[in-house]
């Protein structure tokens, strides 16, 4: 019995060691590409609008004469950066808070907007840091999940807004669900759309991958290297958005946004507005990469909050979507959350509130009142030489 217990220890000593080689050799691997992909390039920040060690503001004059978007801007400093949020509709109204995602702002509800407030909801549109009038971190190493849950946890907190209906799209819902898990009295209906909170799900082995699965992530993206904007548009996957995002040295939010969200010329011209160069899109161009960067967290949420959720959920997708359709997943991933209600938008791509704002903020609205209905458009290519 001695001498099996000692050949069994043996046995599991050399397949510890295996284990422990290949994990230290992870490290050492990891450790090169984030040194070698993390530096900042040298640039001449003269002229740069800094207005912090670290922080940049894009200058008002970009935001004149912006179409279709007449609204106050407000503002609100958390931390060590200055929040830019509308806040539109009467101040008694019920809040509905809409959060935008990548490469988007604010400007991207600009027509939902109006439908809302004529309807009497008083409307809170954060833009996110890095994004919109919202102020800007030089550096993409200042950029992580965690940082823009507690920007937007705050905002909500310190607007002390209360029986709110959260809408997320796209990066909003990675951000807008951990904010309403931080704040959930604060909330009484969500509607995610082309959205989810990615999350390993339950079970022993998928919580064990969640310690490597980043680093994995990060070593494959770095090894497949850069991505052109000619194989982004024409191979249609999420690592090539990815790849493209995090190693160009300018992406074009305006080609993304007439890509996917079917915008013409002076509409392009309002998301190209808040980055007067390339340093100033530190934020759009790392979000992606940091989407599977805080998956135990993200799990937590499920855990503690959402799969306990019993008010009203509404999962609004658009079947032209090419983010949600080609990834079944994601929508099986919100499904944890037990009051859930599915519907399908015909027509839209990914940006639905561009192509089809009025009618989405009537979906808003049927939502509000307990009775969504699904709509249809037929898509319009827009003139891009407007």
């Amino acid at each position: 019995m001695k001498v099996l217990t000692y050949l069994v220890s043996i046995y599991y000593f050399r397949k510890m060691k295996k284990i422990i080689f290949l994990g230290i050799s992870l490290i050492i691997l990891v450790s090169i590409f984030n040194y070698s992909t993390n530096k900042n390039p040298e640039i001449n920040y003269e002229g740069f609008n800094i207005v912090a060690p670290g922080v940049l503001r894009t200058p008002d004059e970009r935001f004149k004469n912006l179409v279709d978007y007449p609204f106050k801007p407000n503002y609100l400093k958390i931390g060590d950066t200055r929040i830019h949020y509308l806040d539109e509709g009467p101040k008694d109204g019920k809040v509905i808070y809409l959060l935008h995602g990548q490469p988007t702002w604010s400007y991207l509800f600009r027509k939902v907007i109006p439908t809302l407030t004529k309807a009497g909801y008083r409307v809170v549109a954060p833009d996110m840091v890095g994004f919109g009038k919202s102020d800007k971190y030089l550096s993409i190493d200042d950029y992580s999940h965690q940082m823009h849950v507690d920007k937007m946890t705050q905002l909500i907190i310190e607007l002390n807004l209360q029986d709110v209906t959260a809408h997320l799209h796209d990066w909003g819902g990675l951000v807008g669900f951990r904010v309403i898990a931080d704040e959930p009295e604060r909330f009484t209906r969500i509607i995610a759309s082309n959205t989810s909170l990615i999350a390993p799900g339950p079970g022993f082995f998928r919580n064990i991958m969640t310690y490597i699965s980043y680093p994995l992530f990060k070593l494959a993206i770095w090894l497949q290297g850069p991505a052109t904007w000619e194989e982004f548009i024409g191979g249609g996957s999420f690592t090539g958005w990815i790849r493209y995002s995090r190693y160009t040295d300018n992406i074009d939010v305006g080609g993304v946004m007439q890509t996917l969200g079917n915008v013409n010329g002076l509409e392009r011209a309002g998301y190209e507005a808040p980055y007067p160069n390339a340093t100033y899109k530190a934020g759009a161009q790392i979000f992606p990469y940091l989407i599977p960067s805080e998956l135990r967290k993200n799990e937590k949420a499920y855990r503690d909050v959402l799969e306990k959720w019993q008010k009203p959920f509404l999962i609004a997708n658009s079947d032209n979507d090419p983010v949600t359709s080609n990834n079944p997943r994601l929508v099986e991933m919100l499904r944890r959350i037990p009051s859930a209600q599915e519907i399908t938008i015909e027509g839209p791509g990914h940006f639905i509130q561009e192509e089809a704002g009025q009618e989405y903020g009537k979906l808003i609205i049927d939502f509000i009142n307990g009775n969504p209905k699904p709509f249809k458009i037929e898509r319009v290519v827009p003139d891009l030489n407007l």
